[in-house]
């Protein structure tokens, strides 16, 4: 198994930073956000320069979330996210880095649901097509839990209608249990082949209409919240899945603590539920 670092965890830092943090607190791999990378790239940092910051850290980057709204389909925005999807397959290859996130937002909540799974493996086939290309990237869909594409058999169908090898799953412990669609059960059938991450990660249900705000339903420590980590944690661990378990910090409050001193204590955290056989 690989223990990764989410760039959402140190949401205050930049790539550089997050590189050192995740060699000093025991992590493998780093999963940087796209507004990091390229915010590094565009004032004066190179794809070579940082291939040579992770080696000399020995981290690798594992993943890169994400491409958002992948379900765009009109006035133009179809050919706006395949030009995204472009940009972050070409750095990916540069990275040495094998998987980028997908994940659809309200773009297609409003259409019925066999017109919104018909883009969606439009689109996504036309993603995976592009990362064919750049060295075969592949492509973890994320089920967010307060979109109208939330759940696994929804991804499982569009994996299926795409029919290509490079499109899996990203299982997100809260996303999970707030959509209340999915179980730890749903998750222990999945073949392991489908799993290309985890998000290791904890919150709470909104309550009484409040809204869908994650860095408010999401601002806690992992052991903290509503998530019952362990069962979902061993329900991955029983398919037989060995990839990157990524620790992903979604908290406010924490980011204002000291930003190693959380990568140590979410480290710390992922070996007591999972355990300590990492790469």
């Amino acid at each position: 198994m690989i223990k990764g670092l989410h760039g959402i965890s140190l949401n205050y830092s930049n790539v550089v930073t997050q590189a050192r943090i995740a060699h000093e607190t025991g992590y493998g791999a780093l999963e940087l956000l796209p507004e990091h990378l390229l915010r590094y790239l565009e004032h004066g940092g190179t794809t070579s320069e940082y291939n040579q910051i992770t080696q000399k850290n020995h981290v690798k980057v594992g993943c890169i979330n994400a491409l958002q709204g992948m379900g765009r389909y009109q006035n133009g925005e179809r050919e706006e996210m395949l030009a995204e999807a472009e940009r972050l397959c070409r750095i990916a290859q540069e990275l040495h880095c094998p998987t980028i996130q997908i994940l659809a937002l309200h773009e297609l909540d409003a259409l019925p649901e066999e017109q919104m799974m018909d883009i969606l493996v439009q689109n996504v086939r036309a993603i995976a097509e592009l990362g064919k290309r750049y060295g075969g990237i592949r492509f973890q869909i994320e089920l967010v839990a307060y979109t109208k594409f939330n759940h696994i058999s929804q991804g499982l169908e569009v994996i299926k209608r795409v029919g290509m090898d490079n499109v899996g799953l990203l299982l997100d412990f809260w996303h999970f249990t707030v959509a209340g669609i999915d179980t730890p059960q749903t998750v222990a059938a999945l073949d392991p082949k489908m799993i290309y991450g985890v998000h290791f990660c904890d919150g709470i249900r909104p309550k009484n209409g409040q809204p869908w705000d994650e860095q408010v339903l999401r601002n806690y420590m992992v052991g903290e919240g509503e998530v019952d980590i362990q069962q979902w944690t061993d329900a991955i661990k029983s398919t037989g899945y060995n990839g990157m378990w990524s620790s992903e910090l979604v908290s406010p409050d924490n980011w204002e603590k000291d930003l190693k001193e959380n990568a140590q204590k979410c480290s710390n955290i992922m070996d007591q539920y999972i355990g300590t056989d990492w790469e």
